[in-house]
């Protein structure tokens, strides 16, 4: 689907900061608009985002309900109690429960971990593990990633005698459960500065927070910001704030001394003796330790985070690399017959403004993916469906810009359970309401979203020319990094470049162009690779002048390190 391009000019006001910063990096003048783009204002700010600070993180005790969540495990350590630590399936809950239990067994062994099944017992807190925890004689459960709509398991779970912390930081409800301390900065009334933490990174709050109140050094505790950093690329939360501080250090971290288990999971997946970056985490880290959940149990992804013998890492990491090689081949399946369902309603969700789709014999632990790969397919939103312990269960993902999770709200009544945030929700309903969930969806959508929402922007950072891609100027781009939401890879365009006269087609069908390419203002020729666009071939060999969007790449192919490869986005022909 094609792109509107998206450049936003900046306002009187953003161009005078603009000219401010361009007396520290005048030699680079694209810089000092990238870093107003982002807020920033000042040089003084300018070298804190380029200099990441563990210092700059915030006071936890700043969030509400640190104060009991602290006295409350102080008080379990000073009584012996049993401790449970109890965290979701996916990449966040893992790492996060990962995180938490392997910090408090320096000081503490009476407790254990939790994951649940995602087939058994389904997201969130189950009966059956508090029963569990019960018979173990737990008395303090510390739930990661979710619990905040847990309002009748943490009921069930105190008349047994069993308090909860709940770290999560899921949209919460109206109603909260009766939980000791709830720790989630998206709590109303919450003034913590930091308001899109990933689970992981509460949960590494609240161990900062208790090793402050015990008078504990801070350096073991850092030693574990490589979990964060997996957690915050993987559930995609805003590279801003301290979320941006915690995953620079965490990212230096997994390129240094990782811990053993994501050291087996880089070896697995060919990072050895390369620099790893978000980009790494999302497409090859985080879709193994996903891949366990998914697939068997996400149990096993922190049995591999926490193993204290590089050899029984190993293993542990080469059966959930298995996992993800069976959630490839699940994942393009279910991905076709999803298509072929669409393919065949043809011209009726053309006029659709969303997707509702339901199979009962797909694999729950893939339709999330499978929402995602038809909302980036069709740029609406998507709801996938499957039966599961009897019930329509489902993940939805959403388009730039709309709340998806406002819409499912909107349809709770029809809803067993839910939860999630803008742009992704999980939930379940009884099978014989999804027709009328599916029409009230698609009203809901159709009256709130808009036509610019439905169509993909390409938003663009900076319209430069080859002149300006200097060997400074490539060193400084790096010092943007760790990407994400709030602080995406800048997004270039160049006008009016043209072929060398070497671009050629590559691929096993030719379906990629291999470009070299030359505009009016540099004697350099650029090398760029453009996936999937070979359409624009015969244009490009012609001579023609066009237009190109693109991120600059460090090229990691074999013989090209160091160099710099223009990662194309999209081709116009030049206006």
């Amino acid at each position: 689907m094609t792109s509107k391009w998206n450049l936003q000019p900046l306002s009187t006001e953003e161009q005078k900061y603009e000219n401010e910063l361009d007396k520290r990096y005048a030699a680079c003048p694209p810089v000092s608009h990238l870093l107003v783009q982002r807020g920033i204002t000042s040089v003084e700010e300018a070298e804190r985002f380029f200099h990441p600070s563990l210092k700059d993180l915030h006071d936890p005790f700043l969030m509400p309900g640190m104060d009991k969540a602290v006295a409350r495990l102080n008080k379990a350590l000073g009584a012996k109690e049993r401790i449970m630590v109890y965290g979701d399936y996916d990449v966040d809950g893992t790492t996060a429960v990962a995180l938490v239990y392997k910090y408090l067994l320096n000081f503490y062994s009476n407790v254990e971990y939790y994951i649940p099944t995602r087939y058994d017992e389904g997201y969130g807190i189950s009966k059956r593990s508090i029963d569990y925890a019960a018979s173990q004689d737990v008395r303090l459960i510390i739930i990661l990633d979710c619990g905040i709509k847990a309002i009748e398991e943490i009921r069930y779970a105190r008349s047994k005698g069993i308090d909860f912390i709940i770290c999560d930081h899921h949209v919460p409800d109206d109603e909260l459960p009766d939980a000791v301390a709830i720790l989630n900065p998206k709590l109303e009334g919450s003034t913590y500065p930091c308001s899109h933490l990933s689970g992981c990174g509460v949960g590494y709050k609240f161990m900062q927070a208790f090793a402050i109140s015990n008078g504990i050094p801070g350096a073991e505790l850092e030693c574990m910001l490589d979990l964060v950093a997996v957690s915050i690329a993987a559930d995609i939360v805003p590279m801003v704030d301290e979320n941006r501080i915690m995953a620079y250090h965490g990212l230096r971290r997994l390129n240094t001394n990782p811990n053993l288990g994501l050291r087996a999971i880089i070896r697995i997946c060919g990072l050895s003796g390369r620099e790893i970056t978000i980009s790494d985490v999302i497409f090859k880290i985080g879709p193994r330790i996903n891949a366990s959940g998914r697939m068997q149990s996400g149990r096993e992804a922190v049995d591999l985070l926490v193993a204290r013998d590089a050899a029984e890492a190993h293993e542990k990491g080469k059966a959930i690399d298995q996992y993800n090689q069976d959630r490839k081949e699940l994942d393009k399946r279910i991905t076709e017959e999803a298509n072929a369902i669409i393919d065949a309603r043809g011209e009726k969700l053309a006029s659709k403004k969303s997707i509702v789709i339901y199979n009962k014999d797909w694999h729950r632990g893939i339709i999330g993916i499978v929402a995602s790969r038809l909302t980036e397919l069709y740029y609406k939103p998507a709801v996938v469906l499957t039966l599961t312990n009897g019930l329509a269960t489902g993940s939805s993902r959403s388009v730039q810009g709309f709340d998806i999770y406002k819409a499912v709200d909107a349809q709770r009544d029809l809803l067993e359970n839910f939860g999630g945030h803008a742009y992704a929700v999980g939930l379940s309903l009884k099978e014989e309401n999804i027709p009328e969930f599916t029409r009230r969806f698609e009203e809901y959508v159709a009256a709130n979203i808009t036509q610019t929402q439905l169509t993909p922007l390409l938003d663009i950072d900076a319209v430069i020319t080859f002149a300006q891609i200097t060997g400074e100027f490539v060193a400084t781009l790096r010092r943007f990094n760790p990407f994400g939401p709030g602080n995406q890879k800048p997004v270039f365009c160049t006008r009016g470049v043209m072929d060398f006269g070497t671009s050629k087609l590559v691929g096993k069908n030719l379906e990629h162009i291999k470009l070299e390419l030359v505009d009016d203002t540099s004697g350099k020729v650029f090398n760029g690779i453009a996936f999937n666009m070979a359409r624009h071939f015969p244009y490009i060999h012609a001579r023609k002048p066009f237009d190109i969007c693109y991120t600059l790449e460090d090229n990691k192919h074999q013989g090209a390190s160091g160099s710099i490869q223009l990662l194309i986005k999209e081709i116009r022909p030049a206006k």
